[in-house]
């Protein structure tokens, strides 16, 4: 199988590890934690997809005996890292409890070779769990610049895996206390029009850390409204599901 187009271009690289008490890769971290963890409790083998994107999983390997884990950039990847593709993952069929691919999915085209690659490695009963970007009007040279192929409404990423064989569990948005200000910036960078092109790590905002520290408060919120419920709008969408017996 050939890799997919941003192994061509050497696109991959994630800024995260470098910049850990970023408020996004923060919030992004806990927010997961609390909408899907308990759908990976008491794993005995894990894959984590794009787990060079350092601190945004570290939680699930509190939650599992052994995590493996992959990504097409080996800068964030461990000793025990493998280096490869979501669209073709080098393990065998029925392998791991759980699969989680945290804002890796919208990397890949066509998305159906990655999915259906993450349900052959998964054992019957076993669960995926997933972040993608939200909304497609909210595309800018921001996507571009991280090599994304596209966004996301629930029903869109529900619809995909879904199709790949899974039952959805739970889909959720998230990022919804710092929604208005996502809006915001995704307007001015239209209203620039700003271009840019694929790049190898694309760079992060600068932000002041005042209002880094304010953003990473405000996300507690979502924390807050995720233990009961799902959100109804925010920046990224998270889904739960498992392989059916």
């Amino acid at each position: 199988m050939r890799p997919d187009r941003h192994q061509l271009i050497g696109h991959g690289g994630s800024p995260s590890h470098s910049v850990e008490d970023y408020w996004w890769y923060v919030a992004r971290s806990r927010l997961l934690e609390t909408a899907l963890s308990s759908y990976a409790a008491s794993s005995r083998l894990t894959l984590d997809l794009g787990s060079a994107d350092g601190p945004s999983a570290q939680w699930i390997r509190q939650g599992a005996a052994h995590v493996a884990s992959l990504d097409i950039d080996p800068r964030g990847l461990g000793s025990e890292g493998v280096c490869g593709s979501a669209m073709a993952l080098p393990f065998g069929d029925e392998t791991f409890d759980v699969v989680s691919a945290f804002d890796v999915i919208e990397h890949c085209e066509p998305e159906s070779v990655a999915l259906a690659e993450v349900a052959r490695v998964i054992r019957p009963g076993g669960a995926f769990l997933m972040a993608v970007p939200a909304y497609q009007w909210a595309w800018s040279d921001h996507d571009v610049a991280n090599g994304h192929h596209r966004r996301y409404t629930r029903k869109r990423a529900a619809a995909a895996v879904t199709a790949a064989g899974f039952t959805v569990d739970r889909t959720t948005h998230a990022f919804a206390a710092v929604f208005p200000f996502f809006a915001a910036e995704r307007l001015v960078r239209r209203v620039r029009g700003d271009r840019t092109e694929a790049q190898d790590i694309a760079e992060i905002p600068s932000v002041p850390p005042v209002l880094n520290t304010v953003l990473r408060h405000l996300c507690r919120l979502d924390e807050r409204i995720l233990r009961r419920r799902d959100l109804p709008f925010g920046s990224s969408v998270f889904v739960a599901a498992h392989k059916p017996t």
